[in-house]
């Protein structure tokens, strides 16, 4: 029996475009009237289109669904099947981590006001870091745009750290040097299956006092802003050691006072 594009696309559910799709796919093969253009579909292209599209709620592209409708064993058919679980499983597995990123960044945030000036011992486990900027200068260094690209592609799982290398010599109230850097932790950058690139550094686990700061826009690295820090390590008998690293945690974007909660974590 044969049909019209608009008669056969009622009958099967799909739209007129999408029939269009799988004809230029080669999935269907309507007759054509070529005195006036009309295309005409008949069982067959019925049989073809409703295996393509259970092909396709199995999460096989289009264009292998085109393969196997034209041609492919049922042992083919069960390879791409296989294949298309293992794509599926992979993206369950990075669905799952992102949901746990989601829950850990919930948590910084919801946890903000009352980190606020607070100090806890935290360790912080071994992580990599792309350095971008020295000071808020962002560098030119021509290994890193590849690396930066493959990064971004990774948010939310890099993090946006800074360093302050050497701050213990600095003057009091004298401004730091510091940087900027995409950041990965170790355990992030094995389940993301990410290669160490040239010019990244390794932060090893650090046992540190961890709180959280906000500065505003103009404000620059000073030791004056976590020397509440460095007083409760020194009444706890401890002493600071290393580079200061950490963390933005969020951008405030009021008119007044626009600002940013930093986590800070110095060593000891």
């Amino acid at each position: 029996m044969r049909y019209s594009i608009g008669e056969f696309a009622s009958i099967i559910g799909v739209s007129a475009d999408t029939l269009r799709l799988y004809e230029k796919q080669g999935i269907i093969r309507p007759l054509k009237d070529h005195s006036n253009n009309y295309r005409y579909y008949n069982d067959l292209d019925v049989r073809s289109l409703l295996m393509s599209r259970l092909y396709r709620s199995l999460n096989i592209p289009l264009q292998d669904v085109s393969e196997l409708i034209n041609g492919a064993t049922a042992q083919q058919v069960q390879q791409q099947l296989l294949q298309s679980k293992t794509n599926l499983d992979e993206q369950i597995r990075r669905s799952t981590l992102l949901l746990k990123k989601m829950d850990e960044i919930e948590t910084e945030l919801g946890q903000i006001e009352e980190r606020l000036h607070q100090c806890r011992i935290k360790l912080l486990p071994p992580r990599y870091r792309l350095k971008q900027t020295s000071q808020d200068r962002l560098l030119k260094e021509p290994y890193l745009k590849e690396t930066v690209n493959e990064w971004m592609e990774l948010l939310p799982f890099t993090y946006f750290c800074f360093r302050i290398e050497n701050w213990n010599d600095a003057p009091d109230n004298y401004p730091l040097k510091y940087s900027w850097g995409m950041t990965l932790t170790q355990d992030d950058m094995l389940n993301l299956n990410v290669r160490v690139s040239d010019g990244v550094e390794n932060l090893p686990s650090v046992r540190c006092l961890s709180s959280v700061i906000r500065t505003s826009a103009e404000d620059s690295f000073t030791v004056e802003a976590f020397q509440f820090m460095l007083d409760e390590l020194a009444a706890q008998g401890y002493k600071a050691k290393g580079d200061i690293t950490g963390k933005l945690l969020l951008n405030e974007y009021i008119q007044k006072a626009p600002g940013s909660y930093l986590e800070v974590n110095i060593p000891f």
